[in-house]
């Protein structure tokens, strides 16, 4: 026997020993941070249906389905001249009523209010004249050199000069101080309810503009130019760039690990070794059977919790409904 082996002998157990410690210490850390976690779920890409706000014919479809769309892109319109007319009547009602407001706070002109004044003084001489015959009449009545006729005719006429007089103080009195309050009230109430109308009949021009409300691939395209729609119908289908999803479902024994925030890698079996990015955007509060389509059949009876994966770079790839792998590393 080689004489170096006894002396190497406690070198080995040291070895083996430290070899074991090290297995020891390796299972229980993987025992306190556990396995890897993967979950499945499936793409969810938001959609919108797209229609016009107003009713009309339809002018020009600009899009096809396939076709990428940016925000704020036209993408139909619908014939105007109705609505133009319409706006047109509206502005023309506004500027009469917005003349009218002007008048009555500007009051009456001085021509009127000169010859109202000179009606004044035409109908107070009248009155005078009115009250000298009377009086005269007056005198006369007890004597018999009138008939009572005369006398009466004298006071009825003496009577209606000063009514005139009074009407023409009251015109006079009106022509000075301007309209009422009241009525300059009104006239502006009118005039604001009639811009109203022109921004109602401006806004509905600009519905027959339809628009992109984001960047995205139409999906459908529902109607042709020519057709006469109702509000609201739906021309086109959109699906949209961003966000994209990935709806994923959780147990209840690893729902701690799955926490808003917490970075993830999303598989697809059409990369397989290409994952995408993406964060832990919602966990539900509550529970559900877990739904049919999740690729884990072991798990399809039991309750999970829905959270939703934000996905950080997605491409074209990634399709509505599309089944995804998402895995989280061990916990730190």
């Amino acid at each position: 026997m080689n004489a170096e082996t006894p002396r190497r002998r406690p070198l080995l157990i040291v070895v083996g020993v430290l070899a074991l410690l090290a297995v020891a210490i390796g299972v229980v850390w993987e025992r306190r941070q556990g396995p890897e976690l993967t979950l499945y779920g499936n793409v969810d890409i938001r959609e919108v249906t797209l229609g016009f706000r107003v009713a009309g014919r339809v002018a020009e479809m600009l899009v096809d389905e396939g076709d990428a769309v940016r925000a704020d892109q036209v993408i139909a319109r619908l014939d105007t001249t109705p609505l133009e007319l319409e706006r047109n009547e509206a502005r023309a009602n506004s500027g009469a009523l917005k003349a009218r407001m002007t008048l009555l706070k500007s009051g009456f002109r001085e021509e009127e209010v000169a010859q109202a004044r000179a009606a004044v003084a035409e109908r107070r001489a009248a009155a005078v004249e009115a009250d000298k015959l009377f009086a005269r009449e007056d005198q006369l009545k007890d004597t018999g050199a009138i008939a009572k006729r005369a006398y009466d005719d004298a006071l009825a006429a003496r009577d209606q000069a000063h009514a005139r007089l009074e009407q023409a103080l009251k015109a006079y009195d009106e022509q000075r101080t301007g309209y009422r309050h009241q009525e300059i009230i009104e006239g502006e109430a009118n005039h604001a309810r009639a811009e109203a109308l022109v921004a109602e009949a401006e806004q509905r021009l600009d519905d027959a503009v339809l628009k992109a409300p984001a960047d995205g691939v139409v999906l459908t395209r529902a109607v042709e130019s020519g057709a006469i729609l109702a509000a609201g119908t739906p021309v086109f289908t959109l699906s949209l760039v961003k966000p994209v999803w990935a709806r994923i479902y959780v147990g209840e024994p690893d729902l701690g690990r799955v926490t808003p925030g917490l970075s993830v890698l999303l598989y697809t079996d059409a990369r397989p070794g290409k994952p995408y990015h993406g964060q832990v955007g919602y966990v539900s509060p509550s529970a559900e059977f877990t739904p049919k389509n999740v690729e884990t059949p072991d798990l399809r009876t039991d309750l999970v919790y829905r959270a939703r994966i934000i996905v950080s770079d997605p491409d074209n790839a990634l399709r509505q409904g599309m089944p995804v792998t998402v895995r989280l590393g061990p916990p730190k």
